[in-house]
């Protein structure tokens, strides 16, 4: 005799098309993850519509063991959602059985980032081809500038190509960044990176002169925006990146701020400080940054703490 559970999967995917009008794809996905479903709760001897939270908190379990990443064990959740949604709106089940489960937790993946000594490589390299004479001089300059800014300061990418040309006239060794919602926040800049500004508005200043639409930016651009889109210093981001000997897929401006964050941390900054720095709204996002404290906590403890430099003595 058939499962009852099939004809109700049927009845559940002919609803999805006819009154919700779910692509194929939709449809063959949903019938997918509810048949590996059923199938499991088979094997128990469970009817899948008679299912209750404890057979599907097994069944999440059982994907968590076969090695399901936590998106696809959502993925399957969520059919199992729409479909006891279905039999509680058809009065065919009283209850339903998902809304007491929680969704399977996405593990956030560590951000890529680059070592100190990548890092001043590329800086480096950028620094001597904007020392080079002959070439287009102000791109060589920009390229240099761009790239100490954002090791300087942990900007987003947006919030650096888009300075205003102000920035050109301040004094001091602190910059005033426009973040998200308007909201602004003070980076300092280092001495490099100050340098790299003048030698970059002098090279601006002999390209467009006194052209004041041309001034409105510190990165003035043939752009929608009017200044240099994030795509093409990305792209040029990559390009030095090759010329430095570093593998140009792993780097990105993205990459450098991780850099900037990080690199902050192992020396012993504040996750408080490199928050407000980054310009994190909720220590939260800040804290993908803990496995940089957890090992420099563990590395202080193994040099400096008594009982574990015993323990490295000899015999």
């Amino acid at each position: 005799m058939r499962d009852p559970s099939a004809l109700q999967v049927e009845s559940f995917l002919e609803m999805m098309s006819a009154e919700r009008g779910a692509a194929t794809n939709t449809l063959q996905s949903y019938e997918r993850d509810l048949e590996d479903a059923r199938s499991f709760l088979n094997e128990r001897s469970v009817r899948l519509t008679e299912a209750t939270p404890d057979d599907l908190r097994a069944y999440l379990g059982h994907l968590a063991r076969q090695g399901f990443a936590a998106s696809s064990q959502a993925r399957r959740l969520s059919a199992l959602r729409q479909f006891f949604k279905f039999l509680y709106g058809e009065g065919l089940r009283g209850d339903d059985p998902t809304g007491i489960l929680d969704a399977p937790k996405k593990g956030r993946s560590l951000p890529k980032t680059l070592s100190v000594e990548d890092v001043s490589r590329l800086i480096a390299r950028a620094e001597a081809e904007a020392a080079e004479p002959g070439g287009n001089l102000l791109l060589k300059r920009r390229m240099h500038l761009l790239v100490e800014l954002l090791y300087a300061t942990g900007m987003r990418v947006s919030e650096l190509v888009s300075l205003p040309a102000s920035v050109l006239a301040q004094t001091g060794r602190f910059l005033v960044v426009k973040g998200k919602g308007n909201k602004e926040r003070m980076v300092p800049l280092s001495r490099a990176a100050v340098a790299a500004l003048e030698t970059y508005g002098e090279a601006l200043a002999a390209e467009i002169g006194d052209d004041p639409a041309a001034g409105a930016f510190l990165f003035p651009a043939q752009s929608k925006e009017g200044y240099l889109p994030r795509q093409v210093f990305a792209r040029d981001l990559k390009a030095l990146a090759a010329r430095a000997g570093i593998r140009a897929a792993t780097l990105s401006p993205h990459v450098l701020r991780h850099a900037f964050a990080s690199h902050l941390l192992q020396n012993g900054a504040d996750l408080r400080a490199v928050q407000e720095l980054l310009g994190h709204q909720d220590i939260s996002t800040t804290q993908i940054y803990t496995h940089v404290l957890e090992e420099r906590l563990h590395e202080l403890v193994q040099t400096h703490h008594p009982l574990a430099k015993q323990a490295k003595k000899p015999d």
